[in-house]
């Protein structure tokens, strides 16, 4: 998860058995960064299928952005943007939401959003400022306020999840963060400071993420559903060829009001529902086609955070060093590599040794920087997801 160079943002599983000495990361993102809400003393066993989605979610991300700087010269390559950006991040955000339902604000839980989620987005901002001053800007600004490319995701993630208590409180959780979301799509001048207006606009992915429950991922895991889901995404991925030329893309960015693009105020309310709508839709699809055990991909779904944080750097060199003007890489063929390599990177990036490599920053432990307190939560972790 989670705003790149071009204004567009990715914005985050094991196999089902668990080893003590395993720390799975949590969607950061998309997905997404941190550890798993529950924060339970025990470490439970993994969930193949939701590691399986969050790795395909996760090879969504990685194509979003490989595509991004092609977009404006291929209207098919413009169309499967459109479609993988119509729901890859509210996918990724609503597991985040699922993987954060006993999330209590308990101290250890507390403890384990600090250094799963706010550590690291300290380190990576600084990383990623001076990685951006040594390949593009040499006066660029650190700042722990205005998030760099997808790292909105985990101020977003830190936000949600602190929220979390109340929105379990609430008679109507998902209406009142639809209506937020509304307001917020019709507020100029929203989203300078922490991405508040991506918070508020993809709210309602997390919110209803976290008063699912297994069985309505089951509901839509069935042969039926799975006949059903390729017309439906066919259809989708129809219209977005159609909407290609027209479509503002930043529509399904979250990071601008209606009247900031151009619209009416009233246009906001209205696509949030519309957007809110279609990536229900092919949620459901992506939920449907992913297979429900153990997997070749299934261990890499504990590694999702990784490949979201660490992906963006190759991705801005690409662009910066014009790797996108080699010879070869607008034709056809050139977008098949570059898709292929999308998915070989972010596969990498989710990979054990890279994760044993980069664990100390992305999942710290900080046991110096704590109080020792009563029940403190095992460093264990069970499930978590990322952009």
């Amino acid at each position: 998860m989670f705003p790149p160079a071009s204004g567009r943002t990715a914005s985050p599983t094991a196999p089902a058995q668990t080893s003590s000495t395993t720390r799975a990361p949590e969607v950061r993102a998309s997905g997404s960064p941190a550890a798993e809400g529950a924060g339970d003393r025990r470490a439970k066993p993994r969930d193949p299928f939701l590691d399986n989605v969050k790795f395909l979610t996760i090879l969504l991300v990685g194509l979003g952005h490989a595509w991004a700087p092609l977009t404006g010269e291929n209207r098919s390559i413009a169309a499967l943007y459109l479609f993988v950006y119509a729901f890859h991040m509210p996918a990724f955000v609503l597991v985040s939401g699922y993987l954060s339902r006993s999330f209590e604000a308990r101290p250890g839980q507390v403890r384990r959003l600090i250094t799963g989620v706010a550590v690291p987005y300290a380190v990576f901002e600084v990383v990623y400022t001076l990685f951006m001053r040594q390949i593009a800007d040499p006066d660029r600004p650190l700042s722990f306020f205005s998030p760099g490319y997808a790292l909105w995701f985990l101020v977003a993630l830190f936000i949600w999840r602190l929220t979390a208590p109340v929105w379990k409180l609430l008679r109507w959780p998902l209406p009142v963060a639809l209506a937020l979301a509304a307001v917020a799509s019709a507020t100029p001048g929203i989203g300078g400071e922490l991405n508040l207006m991506r918070v508020l606009q993809f709210l309602p992915f997390f919110v209803l993420g976290l008063h699912l429950r297994r069985e309505h991922f089951d509901l839509v895991r069935t042969r039926t559903a799975r006949l059903v889901a390729a017309p439906v995404a066919l259809g989708f991925l129809a219209f977005a060829y159609w909407a290609a030329p027209a479509m503002d893309d930043e529509w399904l960015l979250h990071t601008s009001s209606a009247q900031e693009l151009g619209a009416p105020w009233w246009a906001g309310p209205v696509m949030t529902l519309a957007i809110f709508g279609c990536a229900l839709a092919l949620t459901a699809c992506l939920v449907a086609w992913t297979p429900g055990r153990t997997t070749w991909f299934t261990a890499l779904g504990a590694g999702t955070i990784f490949a979201y944080l660490l992906h963006v750097y190759l991705v801005q060199a690409a662009r910066e060093f014009d790797w996108y003007a080699l010879s070869g890489a607008d034709t056809p063929l050139g977008h098949l590599v570059i898709s292929l390599l999308a998915l070989v990177m972010m596969t990498a990036l989710c990979a054990a040794p890279v994760r044993r490599l980069f664990r100390p920053v992305v999942e710290p432990r900080m046991d110096w920087f704590f109080r020792d307190t009563p029940g403190k939560t095992s460093p264990e972790k069970v499930n978590a997801t990322v952009r």
